[in-house]
């Protein structure tokens, strides 16, 4: 039997249950595992398992789904483990209907495990007559099996369109928790009831939360109905990280640009410095980067929102300071000016090629006449 698993987020490979439950499943078959998701290929990297959960590709969990399912594998798993049970199975109905409109056929089983190892995880069979391994496996796990239409009930009939606005109800947050939608900061939750409200693309509301006016503008026009909604950390546990060794060009010195994308900072792991710019952006990216030992100019206003629990930098990072509310302004001067509006800037490698980039937006930030303190790692 062909099994293929979609391993999601870096709880369930913090936990130590992803290689736990492959290991389970390998026992019924020849097990296939890859990563849906981004931020579980950090955690992926600190536990040493690219070699057993492939990471080479970006892809979010639907995307990991549909390519098990177009190489007919016999069952899929999907094994996640969410801030709470709510989240977790909310999650698993919102992968599986994406997942329906990427695939031609839905005839391969599908089943979700949930939390494992806590006393509300959970198994799902999201289609296909999956009895007998459903049984077994939530015997062997003491998982309790829920169905589609239990999660369907309890979670989606409130949801709904009316008045050109969009509704989408968060499910499963907590009081004082960051709400990101497509990695974006756009508000904070007051209570465990929050209702993001969107009009022509854009959102305009946060009931049961207040509104992070930036984030929003940043975030710009977006699908409420399909983006990715987040609450809380990013990543919650403390780790230690691993350090990847890599080959740099004895010619080439490689510099990246990462305005407010933190997450899409993989792209850039092979370069020698990256500039960041926005405070969440630069705690992502730096904490991440550090795995490849690529030092950042980070440019910073004291907005953070602190969406991971520690931020990791290597050694010769600098964190520029801003006044408040200026590091967008100063980000584009320097994309402008020193990057010519570019990702990538490429300069011939010597030993002050660090210096040289600091300097340069020593002399952007006198022309704007901005105050700021230097922080060097």
């Amino acid at each position: 039997m062909k099994i293929g698993v979609v391993v999601h987020g870096p709880n369930i490979i913090d936990s130590n249950w992803a290689l736990k439950l492959i290991d389970l499943l390998s026992g019924y078959g020849e097990v296939s595992a890859r990563l849906g998701g981004t931020m579980g290929r950090t955690a992926v990297i600190d536990k040493s398992l690219e070699d057993i959960i492939d990471i080479s590709k970006k892809l979010v969990p639907s995307d990991s789904l549909k390519l098990f399912n177009d190489a007919n594998a016999d069952v899929i798993f999907l094994i996640n483990y969410g801030k709470s049970r709510v989240t977790g199975q909310v999650f698993g109905y919102k992968v599986y209907n994406h997942y329906l409109l990427k695939v031609a056929e839905n005839n391969i089983p599908l089943i979700q495990i949930e939390r494992p190892g806590e006393i509300d995880g959970s198994i799902i069979s999201w289609n296909g007559d999956n009895n007998d391994l459903i049984k077994d496996l939530s015997q062997k796990l003491d998982l309790n099996i829920v169905t589609p239409e239990e999660i369907y009930d309890d979670h989606f009939k409130q949801d709904k369109i009316d008045d050109g606005k969009i509704q989408r109800i968060v499910h499963g947050v907590s009081p004082d928790e960051n709400i990101m939608v497509n990695s974006m900061v756009i508000g904070k939750s007051k209570s465990d009831k929050v209702t993001l409200i969107a009009k022509d693309g854009y959102i305009t509301d946060i009931i049961g939360g207040t509104i992070k006016e930036h984030g929003v503008e940043k975030l710009g026009k977006v699908d409420l109905e399909n983006a990715i909604v987040k609450t809380g950390l990013l990543r919650k546990s403390k780790v230690k990280p691993r350090v990847v060794e890599k080959n740099k060009s004895a010619d080439i010195f490689k510099i990246a640009f990462l305005d407010h994308a933190g997450e899409d900072v993989y792209q850039f792991k092979d370069a020698d410095l990256v500039v960041t710019v926005g405070d969440d952006t630069t705690l992502i990216a730096s904490d991440i980067l550090y795995r490849f030992n690529i030092p950042i100019i980070g440019i910073t206003d004291g907005d953070l929102d602190k969406v991971v629990e520690d931020g990791f930098k290597a050694k010769n990072s600098i964190i520029f300071e801003f006044e408040s509310g200026t590091d967008d302004i100063v980000g584009k001067k320097i994309h402008g000016l020193i990057f010519k509006n570019e990702k990538i800037l490429i300069r011939p490698r010597n030993s002050k090629n660090i210096d040289e980039i600091h300097g340069e937006i020593i002399k952007i930030t006198n022309l704007l006449n901005c105050k700021y303190n230097i922080i060097t790692i």
